[in-house]
């Protein structure tokens, strides 16, 4: 999930050097969301990881 962030920002900044202002906004916007659920999940992991250990 972290590599389609990645994928969507390197899009979005392509877009935004090129003057695509909306595709390198929807771009950006869909990179933070998938950055978002991405640490959110990898919190998630951790904590269960903790969970089965102790």
């Amino acid at each position: 999930m972290l590599s389609w962030a990645l994928i969507f920002f390197v899009v979005a900044i392509i877009a935004a050097v090129f003057g695509f202002g909306g595709i390198a906004s929807a771009s950006a916007g869909i990179a933070q969301i998938l950055f978002f659920i991405f640490l959110v999940l990898f919190v998630v992991s951790l904590i269960m990881g903790m969970a089965r250990r102790g």
